[in-house]
């Protein structure tokens, strides 16, 4: 098995785990949010497990076609499956991914999608032109990079000013996306008053890049955003 990260590849071995994480065999970043050892590769029982044995932070790992997707917390471990696993996560402000690569056959899911275990077969999703606008404003440092690696989360002042929109429209349109996501049972968009600011733009981002809700193909919608109709911006 094979890790791609900013680049660069690394070989993971049968026997000891694999760790991923500040001060791992895969050194993300010195980002002091992000744990010492996150996220650890492992094989058990004639499968790869990726567990995260973190304490705070959750990762996104999807397909390669991002037709299934999994919310892997802390204490949690899910087999990898796929032939190709993208890993996403965040610590702080920041953005992190990386590919696992399968070196054995394993399921395809070009044409159907099986869900693994703790994992959820990603529903149709139906975004207003505004509200994708919203999620590609969040995402576009992730989206614009050329391989996977990692990139900051704008906050919402700074998204707003990226579309050229007022707070209040866009805090409204951010609840009406996370709202809309966690009807259709997507983890962690919705929390308590004061809760989750950061965390949920960080996973908004994480969940629409790893089920392809949005691509780089959509960065064009950004281009004039400012200039667009009131009209249109204010739609749920």
């Amino acid at each position: 098995m094979k890790v791609e990260y900013c680049g660069e590849w690394y070989t993971v071995e049968a026997g000891e785990p694999f760790t991923i994480g500040r001060e791992s065999d895969l050194t993300i970043d010195d980002n002091p949010y992000l744990h010492r050892t996150f996220l650890t590769l492992s094989s058990e029982y004639g499968l790869w497990w990726l567990a995260n044995v973190g304490q705070l932070l959750s990762a996104t790992v999807s397909d390669a076609t991002g037709s299934v997707q999994a919310w892997v917390a802390p204490g949690a471990k899910l087999p990898l499956v796929f032939q190709t696993v993208h890993v996403m996560f965040s610590a702080g402000a920041t953005t992190y991914d990386f590919t696992v690569h399968a070196e054995e056959d394993f399921y395809n899911t070009s044409l159907t999608s099986t869900s693994s275990a703790g994992s959820t077969t990603v529903l149709p999703v139906t975004l207003t032109t505004s509200q994708r606008q919203l999620v590609v404003a969040l995402a576009e440092n992730l989206l614009a990079q050329p391989t996977a690696g990692r990139a900051p989360v704008p906050s919402s002042a700074e998204a707003a000013a990226r579309l050229g929109w007022s707070m209040t429209t866009f805090n409204r349109k951010l609840d009406n996306v996370c709202e809309k996501l966690d009807k259709l049972g997507v983890e962690g968009l919705r929390g308590g008053r004061g809760k989750l600011a950061t965390n949920r733009r960080a996973r908004l981002v994480e969940y629409a890049v790893a089920t392809r809700l949005v691509s780089a193909d959509d960065l064009v919608l950004l281009d004039g955003a400012g200039d667009a109709d009131p009209s249109a911006v204010n739609d749920a």
